[in-house]
């Protein structure tokens, strides 16, 4: 078996492995790195395959050889963030393979090709969590089982590849989070029974294995909003509330609030009305009938003159927790929107900063600007939808793997899991190890 990890591992996002059985060979993941499609889109907001990968937004799948590019047999999201599926519609074609995902991530990689305005040329196929699916390769049929987890969107799977040598386990990106607002609990008993079967290689999420914590759940954010919402002085204030677009079960807890407000909670911004129409369609959007959305600008205006009249009856939702450049908040601060951000008004970034430099750095421009307006900020109404140190202890002790790879991160985000492997009785090197993008490892 070859293991190739082709993105994710020199920074966060960009996210891709590609596992090759010899006859075979699958893809998981396949995300685009933003920090360089946020600067783009300073300047222009079409791109292409191309563009996208002079500026090192895609994984640099030229690095495949070509005989295992021929033998790919299926493309397979673990779930519906960029970082994960954003450069299918754009990498996709290079594959004769099916993508073969959870519904709400497919429905979410369908808007992507719309948005981008590209062709559909791979078959898309649906697998519900708690699924499994057989995949045909060149002599044999391989069962790929999607084993739901707990993260920060809906229906996010842990992705187990059966080949003759042991499952794959791919787990970039989850936590374990026993009281989930939306959606259902991580399936335990699935992994358990997966580790008796035997994990020959486990690919794994290891973002804050430096943070020495069990991640709170998500339940415990909901707390907070309830505090920042309901037990602040905000009677004539204006409220802006600014998330994770696919943050679905964040953004029910914001409208569940906000009715307790009497406001009524307005939807501005591209993404969110992306994600919230794809929740919408497969059924998994309980605050749909809830919700005024407008997504696009002359909805946007339209409701922002209305809110900029009377805001204390609406809780504005909208897009720029990360300082995004062009998002709607982005915009309110620079005075290009028909709302004025007011004395004493409440902005809540029910968010963390996402850690790379740019957006770090834009962040603090936002914020900024929004003191000078003497605005009230409520920061980190948040908790994580990334594993700590304590929850990955439990898993790697659940697991058994025979070989760990820490993902999605420089060196920096993934040291620390080698050092926790280490402590659990691997070695570095010999089971435990620690990738860059473009390389190869041979098991």
């Amino acid at each position: 078996m070859q293991i190739y990890t082709v993105g994710g591992f020199n920074e966060v996002g960009k996210n891709m492995t590609v596992i090759d059985t010899g006859e075979d060979a699958f893809i998981l993941d396949c995300g685009l790195y933003l920090p360089p499609i946020v600067e783009l889109e300073e300047r222009e907001r079409a791109y292409n395959e191309k563009k996208l990968r002079e500026i090192g937004a895609v994984p640099n799948d030229y690095a495949l050889p070509e005989a295992v590019r021929q033998r790919v047999r299926a493309i397979i999201p673990s779930h519906a963030h960029l970082d994960h599926i954003g450069a299918i519609p754009y990498l996709g074609h290079r594959y004769n393979a099916p993508v073969i995902g959870a519904p709400f991530t497919i429905e979410v990689l369908k808007k992507l090709y719309e948005d981008g305005r590209v062709p559909i040329k791979n078959e898309i196929i649906t697998i519900h969590p708690n699924s499994s699916y057989l995949i045909q390769g060149k002599s044999k049929k391989y069962k790929i089982d999607f084993v739901n987890i707990t993260h920060s969107t809906l229906q996010t799977s842990m992705l187990a590849l059966h080949t003759d040598e042991g499952v794959v386990l791919y787990s970039n990106d989850f936590k374990f989070d026993n009281n989930p607002i939306v959606g259902k609990e991580p399936n335990y008993d699935q992994l358990r029974e997966i580790a008796k079967e035997g994990v020959k290689v486990m690919i794994v999420d290891s973002l804050y294995s430096g943070d020495e914590r069990k991640t709170a759940s998500e339940k415990v954010a909901r707390a907070l909003l309830e505090d920042t919402m309901l037990t602040t002085q905000n009677e004539k204030s204006g409220v802006v509330v600014t998330t994770f677009s696919s943050h679905i079960a964040r953004l029910k807890s914001i409208v569940d609030y906000s009715k307790r407000l009497n406001r009524i909670p307005v939807f501005v911004g591209r993404s969110l009305g992306k994600y919230v129409q794809a929740a919408i369609n497969v059924k998994l959007c309980p605050f749909a009938k809830e919700i005024q959305m407008a997504s696009y600008r002359n909805q946007a205006e339209k409701w922002l003159r209305k809110i900029n009249q009377d805001r204390t009856k609406y809780v504005l939702v909208c897009t720029g927790h990360q300082g995004e450049p062009g998002s709607v908040l982005d915009r309110m601060t620079k005075n290009q929107l028909p709302f004025t951000l007011n004395y004493e008004d409440h902005v809540i970034f029910s968010s963390s900063i996402i850690p790379t430099p740019i957006n770090i750095q834009n962040r603090k421009v936002i914020e900024d600007k929004l003191k000078k307006k003497g605005v009230r900020i409520f920061n980190n109404v948040h908790v994580s939808g990334h594993a700590g140190r304590e929850d990955l202890r439990d898993f790697v002790n659940m697991m058994h793997a025979e070989h760990v790879i820490p993902a999605h991160g420089e060196y920096a985000k993934r040291a620390p899991m080698v050092e926790l492997c280490t402590e659990l009785g691997y070695k570095p090197g010999k089971n435990v190890h620690s990738m860059t993008n473009d390389a190869v490892l041979k098991i």
